[in-house]
C-alpha cells in the first residue's frame, strides 16, 4: 500500500487520480517547505478535501499535556480521517497509549530501530514509522528493521501497521514493500519516477508509429 507524503492540496488531488495511493502523512519540515506561513487548520482541511483516507497530522509540543491538547485540537479537524502523528519517545509512548485509549488512531514517528517500532506498537500505536533514509544515514540497513518488526507484530499479534518514510529513491520503495512494510509513504517526485521506464516509453512509441504508419 502507498501513502503520498505531500501537504500540498493540487499535487495531493492530482495524484489521487492516479487510483494508486490511499493514504497522506504530513510533517512539520514538509508543511515548512509547502505551505509556509499558510494557516495549519486551513492547510489540513485542504488536505483532507482533496484525497481520501488516513491524513496524518504531526505534533510540535514536547511536554505530554500540550501534546494531548494538541492533538485533540487536530483531531476535532476530521475526526474519522485525522491521524496524529506522534513523535516517539516516553512521552509520545504515553500519549499514544492515551490516545489509543480514547479510540483515536496514531502514527508514531520518527522510528530508528526494531525496539523502538516495537515499544510503540506495544503502546498501541496504530502505525509505527520507520525512517528508511534517516537509518541509513547513520550506517545500518534498514531492511532487519522493518522485516524484525514485521516478524514481531505477526508474532505477537499486534495491530500496529508499519509505515516506511524518508523515501529518497525508487529502490526503498522496493526493499520496504519486499521485506515487509504494510505502508511505504513516497515523496510526490520519487512516486512520479516510478512511472517510467525507457523500455516501456519505447515500446509505446512503436506501437503508436507502427499504427499511424498504417492509417497512411
Amino acid at each position: 500500500m502507498l501513502f503520498l507524503d505531500s501537504s500540498d492540496p493540487k499535487e495531493i488531488k492530482d495524484i489521487f487520480a492516479w487510483g494508486v495511493i490511499a493514504g497522506v502523512t504530513t510533517n512539520p519540515l514538509i508543511l515548512a517547505r509547502e505551505a509556509g506561513a499558510v494557516d495549519l487548520e486551513e492547510r489540513i482541511r485542504a488536505v483532507v478535501a482533496a484525497s481520501k483516507g488516513p491524513v496524518s497530522v504531526e505534533l510540535v509540543s514536547e511536554s505530554e499535556g500540550a501534546m494531548m491538547e494538541e492533538a485533540r485540537l487536530y483531531h476535532a479537524w476530521a475526526p474519522t480521517r485525522i491521524v496524529i502523528k506522534v513523535p516517539f519517545g516516553e512521552a509520545g509512548l504515553r500519549v499514544t497509549h492515551a490516545l489509543a485509549s480514547q479510540g483515536i488512531e496514531t502514527n508514531v514517528t520518527c522510528i530508528m530501530s526494531f525496539n523502538q517500532a516495537y515499544l510503540a506498537a506495544l503502546a498501541g500505536g496504530t502505525y509505527v514509522s520507520i525512517f528508511s533514509g534517516r537509518v541509513r544515514d547513520m550506517g545500518y540497513d534498514v531492511r532487519p528493521v522493518i522485516a524484525e518488526t514485521r516478524a514481531q507484530l505477526e508474532r505477537e499479534k499486534l495491530a500496529a501497521k508499519i509505515i516506511v518514510g524518508s523515501i529518497r529513491h525508487i529502490l526503498d520503495v522496493n526493499e520496504a514493500l519486499a521485506h515487509g512494510a504494510h505502508v511505504v509513504t513516497v515523496p510526490p517526485a520519487i512516486l512520479r519516477k516510478m512511472l517510467h521506464n525507457p523500455k516501456t516509453d519505447e515500446t509505446i512509441r512503436e506501437f503508436n508509429a507502427a499504427w499511424a504508419s498504417r492509417a497512411k
